[in-house]
């Protein structure tokens, strides 16, 4: 399989977006780092847009990521440091959707 790529839309609990971006951000090294990843940031609404676009809100992120491969995104999920940081953040947070895409 080619690259893939992943839309990960996290939902904070109120207020406690900030806290999850801070672990997000801690975290962040450790994945670049890892074999196959291409790609990987968390963003946040636009200001200033306007009517243009469906904003996710204020207790929202989406994290786009680029991978080598299927087996390198199933290695990262599978990584100690992706471990700990989902046991830090997990009562921090209200819903995960994550979309697994290919290109066309």
């Amino acid at each position: 399989m080619s690259a893939v790529h992943v839309l990960a839309v996290i939902t904070a609990k109120p207020g406690k977006r900030e806290e999850i971006l801070t672990a997000f951000r801690a975290n962040v090294p450790a994945v670049h780092a890892e074999d196959g990843c291409i790609d990987y940031g968390a963003t946040v609404d636009a200001e200033g847009v306007g009517s243009f676009q469906t904003p996710y809100g204020p207790d929202t992120f989406v994290v786009i990521e680029k991978w080598a491969s299927l087996d390198a995104l199933m290695a990262h999920a599978a990584s100690p440091h992706m471990k700990a940081y989902g046991a830090k953040t997990k009562d921090l947070i209200e819903s995960r959707i994550i979309h697994v895409m290919s290109p066309t």
